[in-house]
């Protein structure tokens, strides 16, 4: 027997995009097939169908391994799948029925399989359920759910299903729908829907999509909110940065994995300038702010006689240091004024938590609307009283003298935003005495002693350090590799070992008998040392020992 691989490609969050082999078969995926041209023996399995809400001794008494492909597995039970292996999670369209039974499943199975597996879920999935069934981490689908829906006389979208008659009323111009083929049109339904969520997977936007698709179904909407608060399980899943725009346009987007990782390592591991003032703005459309026309102006009016806190939706508060940083430098949210009651509470709490560990002599707000709502809400939630530069118009001529009048006779701070990114992306607080800076806005170098150490990354705003910049980053964030001196990216078997707090997109220093490298971490630290295959670390720069 050929045992099947898999190679992901691409990741966001739990979803994949890669390539899966069977018997010398190569399958993209995510993708839906006629499933026993893959697996022959799939219809003859013994006892591959135990209901996943079945109690513990009837799923140990009945459960078996058929000694084949694609592997059970059920939350009750001890995984037996290897890497590389397809895993089939029988009957987990009843998972629908319960979003709380869906996410604690689900947790249950992934914890205790190989990431490197395919994921089958057999009679599945819809063109209404794909996005969520792919946003969870489940890749290979076949048409029988479809097929069964064609039976039944129903006609499927992705909005949801209507009776066999619209097919007549234009909505779709499928061959299906043109020559009176309900099943051809359930299924082209379904291959376009696994399509496009490929493509939003490629495009590291996923996200966007299913909160979008989901508002059709409230189960679906349940099972992103109760993914989302098991947030350390799906947060080693999660890119550190992401080169594109991330819309935050509905409330569950204030729980993404990424708002709440900014909002705990602002809270936790960044580090403020030793500033005895603090100046909290209001954000603005362009990113990041600096090049915005009003924050111009509020720099100049500042003048760095205090630190700059900026109050946003949705991520609470932003330092200036760390406004080029993913999301803080890549986020769009719809801008109406007003700030729902959720949404005060949330970032009042984010603001509330930075001054209880932060604290400053003086705190002005120079802020207007719902900006100032929460700041005033935080500030009676911490204990500190707010100064007032002005109520309205923040960029206007009058509120900047006002703000320049506040601030006169305050010493100037050093600008020191490599200290602040620092403290933030690699939890360290180094000493930058000595260094220069080069470039303009926001492609900016760092030097020390004529040697180039760290730069910003346009795309994702983050540190990247060269090697000697390594030297000044004590710990963490490495990766351990064999006897060998990497020529081109590092793939998975050549990894000893990684700091299991490496996340996909963060940079890291590749450490060998033979060789160190930087570059940029492929998947996570865990996944690294957990699967056979795929690449680990893209690299950047090789230095032989």
């Amino acid at each position: 027997m050929t045992l099947p691989r898999m190679e992901i490609r691409k990741r966001d969050g739990l979803a994949r995009a890669g390539i899966m082999s069977v018997h010398d078969t190569l399958v993209k995926t995510p993708t839906v097939m006629d499933t026993e041209g893959l697996f022959p023996t799939l219809g003859s399995m013994r006892l591959s169908n135990i209901p996943l809400s079945a109690p513990g001794d009837f799923v140990r008494s009945y459960s078996v391994q058929n000694g084949d492909q694609p592997v059970t597995i059920h939350p009750l039970l001890d995984n037996p799948a290897q890497s590389g292996d397809c895993v089939m999670v029988a009957n987990w369209h009843t998972a629908f029925l319960n979003p709380r039974n869906y996410v604690d499943w689900l947790v249950a199975l992934k914890e205790k399989t190989p990431p490197d597996t395919t994921w089958y879920a057999p009679g599945a999935a819809l063109p209404a359920n794909a996005h969520i069934l792919i946003y969870t981490g489940f890749d290979l689908f076949d048409f029988r759910a479809a097929d069964l829906r064609s039976a039944q006389g129903i006609f499927c979208t992705p909005e949801g299903e209507f009776p066999k008659t619209m097919m007549d009323s234009g909505i779709c111009s499928c061959e299906g729908c043109r020559t009176g083929s309900l099943k051809m049109h359930n299924r082209k339904a379904l291959l376009s829907e696994i399509a496009l969520n490929t493509r939003f997977i490629e495009q590291g936007q996923l996200r966007e999509l299913v909160e979008s698709r989901c508002r059709m179904h409230a189960v679906h909407v349940a099972i992103l909110r109760h993914l989302d608060n098991r947030f350390t399980f799906t947060e080693p899943h999660a890119p550190i940065a992401r080169a594109g725009v991330m819309r935050v346009n509905s409330a569950e987007s204030m729980n993404r994995v990424e708002i709440r990782r900014f909002a705990e390592r602002l809270t936790s591991r960044y580090i403020p300038p030793k500033a005895d003032v603090a100046v909290l703005l209001p954000c603005s459309a362009k990113k990041p702010y600096s090049v915005s026309w009003s924050h111009r102006r509020f720099q100049s009016a500042v003048a760095h006689r205090a630190h700059e806190l900026i109050v946003t939706s949705p991520l609470g508060l932003v330092p200036r240091e760390l406004e080029t940083i993913y999301p803080a430098g890549h986020y769009d949210v719809p801008v109406t004024g007003y700030w729902d009651a959720e949404e005060c509470t949330v970032i009042s709490g984010i603001i509330a938590c930075y001054f209880s560990r932060n604290r400053y002599r003086r705190v002005i707000a120079h802020l207007e609307g719902g900006a100032l709502k929460v700041a005033e809400m935080a500030a009676g939630a911490c204990g500190i009283t707010l100064e007032y530069s002005c109520r309205d118009h923040p960029a206007g001529d009058e509120a900047l003298a006002s703000l320049d009048l506040a601030l006169a006779g305050e010493r100037r701070l050093k600008d020191d935003r490599l200290h602040g990114m620092c403290s933030y992306q690699f939890g360290i607080d180094l000493d930058t005495r000595g260094f220069s800076v080069r470039g303009r806005f926001p492609e900016i170098f760092y030097s020390k002693n004529n040697v180039q150490c760290f730069s910003i990354d346009t795309a994702t705003g983050m540190l990247r350090p060269t090697i000697d910049g390594w030297n000044l980053v004590p710990e963490g964030y490495r990766v351990t590799i064999d006897d060998f001196i990497p020529e081109g990216d590092v793939l998975v078997p050549g990894v000893e070992n990684a700091d299991p707090q490496i996340r996909e997109g963060d940079e890291v220093l590749v450490t060998g008998p033979r060789a160190w490298a930087t570059g940029r971490a492929a998947m996570s630290g865990d996944e690294m040392c957990q699967s056979k295959r795929g690449v680990a670390v893209r690299v950047r720069k090789v230095k032989k020992v």
